[in-house]
């Protein structure tokens, strides 16, 4: 599209939009009873790990609205920090997302929460100038990073959705591939090229141990796992 009032994108942005429609849509698949099962995240039931998303979609809205004067501090990759401890579900507000999930009661509450703001959020962002500066978590950046940075988030959540869902679909490949790259230019790290985006996410980001072969593979990369995102 070109032309007077044409709005203009970065790629991250529609990665953004893509795969937070692919995340969304296999919430909205889900039966009632894969609501109970376990996540990819550690103390993380699958409604536990809705009722988050339906947060994240909440941050994305606040932050679009958050404009700020001050020059960048981070890009879409320095957005992410990264630590070396796994989580493990005892932290304030992860205990937090339990009960708050828990209180929703039935899974047709979340499925509609989470529609109804995540839909929200994805029009904010299909809106959004990309060159606006945005401030979140004590940062400035602009717009269109921020989004690009949230198809990791997007990407690695709808992993953890799927983790003991073998017959629901995954992340798009395009999310996937985009977010190994970010998880390598924060890290400085190159993953192996037998590893396939899927599972460098996973090994790298600690949500599954690496096999023989690939630990073998990895080489003295695999001393430095696992690379905490958050």
């Amino acid at each position: 599209m070109s032309g007077p009032g044409a709005r203009t994108t970065v790629p991250g942005m529609d990665l953004f939009s893509h795969s937070w429609s692919a995340l969304r849509a296999a919430v909205a698949g889900l039966p009632d009873e894969d609501f109970a099962k376990p996540s990819g995240c550690t103390g993380w039931l699958v409604r536990d790990l809705v009722c988050h998303l339906v947060v994240d979609a909440q941050d994305v809205l606040i932050t679009l609205v958050t404009p700020a004067t001050a020059e960048p501090t981070r890009d879409a990759v320095t957005y992410w920090e990264v630590g070396t401890t796994p989580p493990t579900g005892d932290d304030p507000l992860d205990a937090l997302t339990v009960r708050l999930a828990a209180a929703y009661q039935e899974p047709w509450l979340l499925r509609f929460h989470l529609d109804d703001v995540g839909s929200a959020a994805g029009r904010a962002a299909e809106l959004a100038d990309p060159h606006l500066r945005v401030s979140t978590r004590d940062q400035v950046l602009t717009a269109g990073d921020y989004l690009s940075a949230y198809v990791l988030e997007w990407t690695l959540h709808h992993l953890d959705l799927v983790a003991h869902l073998p017959d629901r679909a995954g992340p798009p490949a395009a999310g996937l591939a985009r977010s190994r790259e970010m998880l390598e230019r924060r890290t400085g790290t190159v993953f192996p090229a037998s590893f396939t985006d899927r599972d460098a996410l996973l090994v790298g980001t600690g949500r599954r141990a690496p096999t023989g072969a690939e630990r073998a593979a990895l080489g003295g990369i695999a001393g430095r796992l696992p690379f905490v995102i958050g």
